[in-house]
């Protein structure tokens, strides 16, 4: 196997025997399959459009699929084998209708025509011939963007997937995914080529995640600054973390009356603003904080857990014994609720001990998101014109286990008392439960959301500027990201898109980033690695 794709890779380089995340090499491989398939199905797709065939199926099959290979989604070697066999019989069925029309479908040898083994050893060792250094006479520089663009479109396919089980979709969007998968093909693309079509990605991702913010803010109102309880009640419990509204919206409906709590964890903590999320009374609180230590934690919960997309490292110990996946998540031998009936995880839930008194601990602000913040626009603005406002600072972006990660708490600790700090995605579980008081009524700590929401961070940024009359690049703002995995790629590209610089990115730079193509992002978008608290905040600030 050879692996890439996350921030916490080998070495920083690459996995090759097994995932840092607890990936297996047959997995691995399948998923490197099913990409492969993935590329010939979306052959026929651009030139299907072309005749005006468009295949519903077949858009929404891509991003689940693409969806599927993201870090920490699917560990189930059994799923990728239905999934590669779908994906072939699709493409026949839409090479025949491209054929019935008269297009062309004389592709070479390769993903086009790629048969699956029957057995899920044969397809294991297919997918051995087609991973991501398998065409070792691919210019370093050129694989490199491939792969940035690869990588991007899974982020892209994450998004539009959660906006389509919402029922909202963008052609345009499955589109691109097509149009981008089928370009890893050509061979006579520049290196100017492929940086369009990065970029190009970037803007996809702004238009995926906009769709999501209306799936979301349409179905379950805008959310509204709510304090959420970091302790527990007495009483049986069920815990649910990853990112899908929909899938806990079900399980509030299903388990309401029931004397069962409803908890948060990581991501899911912003979904207590949401009106039509916030309204069950027996939805509780948030329990846990960061990322790493999130085994340690779900084996102190005494409940049902519920997996929803790409969350955790695969379940270890005793407590997997209480953890149900739903959505694409998978893992061998861990229940998965694939019709969204969670009667089995409330009757896990019954059965567990639950909490066996009350604990009053903390509370945390979430939901501020863009509609909250223009809302007070004026006085944001008011303050930055007094002075009593100096500087924002966006620190966002992903959490996760390697060292190093605690930079982000620490400069959110100096960010001087006369600036704001706005968060999103799960990063923030290094500092969310700092209080660091407020400016004139004004919390310099405003949690945005998930990571999907930086379609928020976005439109406040906008219309920041638009209040002061300048670009983006121009207001008092200042961007420090981390990143994990391929949805914060996506992220990292719509903001290039938009042309936004002089972001620092860290942990550590990306492993599947040439030092050419690093050279090129620096020389114009001045990107940048964190170093230290001290020496950036002086950078900025002076």
């Amino acid at each position: 196997m050879f692996c890439y794709q996350c921030e916490q890779t080998a070495k920083g380089q690459g996995c090759t025997k097994i995932g840092v995340c607890g990936k297996q090499p047959e997995v691995a491989q399948l998923q490197d399959l099913l990409i492969y398939a993935l590329k010939g199905l979306s052959l026929f797709a651009v030139e299907g459009r072309k005749l005006g065939i468009n295949d519903h199926e077949v858009n929404v099959f891509t991003v689940e699929a693409a969806f599927s290979t993201l870090t920490n989604v699917d560990f189930d070697p059994h799923r990728f084998s239905s999934l590669i066999s779908r994906c072939v019989a699709l493409r026949e069925s839409l090479k025949e209708k491209v054929k019935a029309a008269g297009g062309h479908i004389d592709f070479p040898d390769g993903p086009a025509i790629f048969r699956p083994e029957a057995s899920l050893e044969g397809l294991v060792k297919q997918g051995e011939t087609v991973g991501l250094k398998s065409d070792p006479t691919i210019d370093p520089d050129i694989l490199s963007l491939q792969h940035a663009l690869l990588f991007g479109i899974k982020g892209v396919c994450a998004y539009a997937d959660h906006a389509q089980i919402l029922g909202h979709e963008d052609d345009n969007v499955y589109a691109f995914v097509h149009e981008g998968l089928a370009a890893t093909l050509k061979r006579d693309l520049s290196v100017e080529d492929w940086v369009g079509l990065v970029l190009k990605c970037g803007e996809i991702n702004l238009r995926a995640i906009e769709l999501l913010d209306a799936a979301n803010t349409g179905t379950y109102g805008h959310p509204v600054p709510t304090k959420v309880p970091l302790g527990v009640r007495k009483g049986k419990a069920i815990l649910v973390s990853g990112h899908d509204l929909r899938d806990l919206e079900a399980l509030l409906k299903q388990s309401e009356g029931k004397g069962i709590y409803v908890y948060t964890h990581g991501e899911m903590l912003p979904t207590h603003g949401y009106p039509e999320l916030k309204k069950y009374p027996h939805f509780y609180g948030h329990f846990g904080t960061a990322w790493q230590n999130q085994i340690r934690e779900f084996g102190k919960f005494p409940g049902a857990i519920v997996m929803t997309t790409n969350c955790i490292q695969k379940p270890q110990g005793s407590y997997k014994d209480n953890i149900f996946t739903t959505g694409l998540v998978g893992w061998p031998g861990i229940p998965h609720i694939a019709d969204k009936n969670f009667s089995p995880v409330i009757e896990k839930a019954m059965e567990m001990p639950g909490f066996s008194e009350d604990t009053n601990g903390r509370n945390v602000m979430c939901g501020f998101g863009r509609n909250a913040v223009v809302n007070v626009a004026d006085k944001v603005i008011e303050a930055v014109k007094s002075g009593a406002i100096r500087h924002f600072f966006l620190v966002a972006g992903c959490d996760g286990a390697k060292p190093g990660r605690n930079y982000y708490t620490q400069f959110v600790e100096m960010v001087p008392k006369d600036c704001v700090v706005l968060t999103l995605a799960c990063g923030k579980f290094r500092f969310f439960d700092k209080d660091p008081g407020d400016i004139e009524g004004i919390p310099r700590l405003l949690d945005i959301g998930q990571c999907n929401d930086a379609y928020s961070a976005i439109q406040i940024a906008v219309a920041l500027a638009k209040a002061f009359n300048c670009e983006v690049n121009d207001l008092p703002l200042s961007m420090i990201l981390s990143w994990y995995e391929q949805k914060a790629v996506a992220i990292l590209f719509t903001l290039l898109h938009l042309g936004i610089k002089d972001i620092r990115l860290g942990p550590s730079l990306p492993a599947f980033i040439t030092s050419n193509v690093l050279a090129v992002l620096v020389e114009n978008f001045n990107i940048m690695p964190i170093s230290t608290p001290e020496e950036d905040l002086k950078a900025i600030l002076g």
